[in-house]
């Protein structure tokens, strides 16, 4: 399927009808598809968990989770990307599942900019030039930053939620009370006590976020359970309440990212052919698809997914997300 840049509106009318047939999100039964056994990899900070999926000499993609989520959010996603003959890479970011630091003094950054660089650092050691970005969340927010500042090193973009790239000058702008009150978490990670209740009750606490971000997902606690693992990583809380801290100028980055944030500070286009998604019941803060498309200069389309589909669009809807990583593939 082509995307022509000429035909944007109609495209995203025919995605959109494409999209619609699929079923409410139905309640989950706590059976996967199981994970291959993680392979590692390392880069000049971190050795990064990943899973692999499909045939080595296959074209890739790189598929990124979210807060509070984890690679299972990729559980049924992974395998039916694999089984058209993509090499698919899942990796656990900084802070979660069995992802370390090499070195202890190493600062535990959870900035935008370093996130990003993990992920190009993780392809240049797995010897990939190019890939086929998608994520959601903290996940999508990283593709948008590879897409926008190394397009020659992704050849097609799937990001639930839109355009996410930000910066600390935007984020110290005040918003409607509506709006402050659905970020309630990142003034509670604001706080010492918000650090003290993430590190005793994180569990919880992002059951809780699944909970309000996905208000139709009937989720059960073995499907939670497999994520929730991922949060036992010692470097998670610190990882966690740094990208939160730093978003609003309460925490420093480092001077090695400088550079990166003040590019993405000027909100930077992605010019990479793009499928933009949001589920039809996103209980998380999200943008309006209206106000970012225009970040996109490329061939771009953006797809509502109905039926109940909550934050976590992949594990949620993941004929729909598979569908669109083989459109933005084939463009």
């Amino acid at each position: 399927m082509s995307i022509e840049p000429t035909r944007r509106s109609l495209l995203g009318a025919a995605m959109i009808a494409a999209a619609a047939p699929l079923a409410p999100a139905a309640a989950s039964t706590g059976a996967a598809p199981a994970v291959p056994p993680l392979k590692t990899v390392r880069t000049d900070l971190l050795e990064i968990a990943y899973a692999e999926y499909g045939p080595a000499a296959g074209p890739v993609m790189v598929l990124l989770h979210g807060w509070p989520y984890d690679i299972h959010a990729f559980e049924e996603v992974a395998p039916a990307l694999a089984a058209k003959g993509y090499r698919v890479i899942v990796p656990h970011l900084r802070g979660y599942g069995t992802t370390r630091f090499l070195a202890a003094d190493t600062a535990r950054n959870g900035q935008p900019g370093a996130l990003a660089t993990d992920t190009l650092a993780m392809m240049d050691a797995l010897g990939i030039r190019s890939c086929i970005l998608g994520g959601f969340d903290w996940g999508a927010r990283t593709c948008d930053i590879v897409a926008a500042l190394w397009p020659d090193r992704v050849r097609g973009l799937v990001a639930v939620s839109g355009y996410l790239i930000g910066s600390q000058a935007a984020g110290q702008m005040p918003l409607p009370p509506e709006a402050e009150l659905q970020w309630w978490y990142q003034f509670y990670f604001a706080t010492e006590r918000g650090r003290a209740g993430y590190t005793k009750y994180r569990k919880e606490f992002s059951k809780l976020i699944w909970r309000t971000a996905s208000p139709k997902w009937a989720f059960d606690d073995a499907t939670f359970d497999r994520s929730a693992a991922a949060f036992d990583n010692p470097d998670h809380v610190e990882i966690v309440i740094h990208n939160y801290r730093w978003r609003l100028g309460l925490a420093e980055g480092e001077a090695r990212y400088d550079a990166i944030e003040q590019q993405l500070a000027k909100a930077p286009v992605i010019t990479v052919p793009t499928i933009t998604m949001e589920g039809d019941a996103n209980g998380a803060p999200h943008p309006d698809p209206a106000a970012y498309a225009a970040k996109f200069t490329g061939r771009y389309a953006h797809r509502l997914i109905t039926g109940g589909i909550g934050h976590n669009l992949p594990q949620e809807a993941p004929a729909a997300f598979v569908q669109a990583m083989l459109n933005v593939a084939r463009a």
